[in-house]
């Protein structure tokens, strides 16, 4: 069975690469940060090939005090919600949980609390809906799989969405200058970068028992 699994950022396959090269009617795809990347990624994809199913994953921020950094969530769309996969997402070591699908990044405990009572949810990300709503359209089965890579409880050294472009993408001469103008950051910034590596790494070790036969 073919399955297509999207990323947002390469730092979020990398690990599930190696895992993906051995495996035939795995495909991946890197579809950038937000909605409207991700759509027009999708659906560029979708336009030459079928795939059985699709798994939009990456990172989510936890909005859930309970979720732990490196806990992998999964979300099924509606119609699906009591299909198989959901036994094998369980058995692979994933948590069923509510996503929200936002436009900036959560990047202060503020924000992701009044997310929380907002919307009752407990991860949030960026690109899933836009998938999810090509997927409905194309009758294709459809499922959030995201690695929980920075906590409820816990700030973001920077306010990353002043620091992207307008196709979201970090902008590294603005990232520089803001790491010049603080530099007391970049110890948090370190540890950040740790904590992805150890989420990505979760999110691949679920991901590769999910897709086993």
């Amino acid at each position: 069975m073919s399955t297509l699994i999207c990323f947002a950022l390469k730092e979020e396959a990398a690990p599930f690469h190696k895992f993906a090269a051995q495996r035939p009617g795995i495909f991946t795809i890197i579809v950038g940060i937000g909605r409207q990347n991700a759509e027009k990624s999708v659906r560029h994809f979708l336009a030459a090939s079928s795939p059985a199913q699709v798994l939009t994953c990456g990172f989510a921020g936890g909005l859930n005090p309970e979720l732990k950094l490196g806990e992998v969530v999964f979300e099924l769309a509606a119609p699906q919600t009591d299909s198989p996969l959901s036994a094998k997402l369980l058995a692979a070591g994933a948590k069923p949980v509510k996503f929200f699908c936002t436009d900036r990044i959560a990047t202060t405990v503020t924000e992701k609390r009044a997310l929380r009572e907002q919307t009752g949810a407990d991860a949030v990300e960026m690109e899933s809906a836009a998938i999810h709503a090509v997927c409905a359209e194309k009758k294709i089965p459809c499922v959030t799989l995201r690695v929980i890579s920075d906590t409820a409880e816990e700030d973001l050294p920077l306010d990353f969405n002043a620091l992207a472009k307008a196709d979201k993408s970090i902008d590294f001469g603005k990232l520089f200058l803001a790491i010049a103008k603080s530099p007391g950051k970049i110890g948090a910034l370190m540890a950040l970068q740790k904590k992805t590596q150890f989420a990505a790494n979760q999110l691949a070790s679920v991901l590769g028992k999910f897709i086993s036969p």
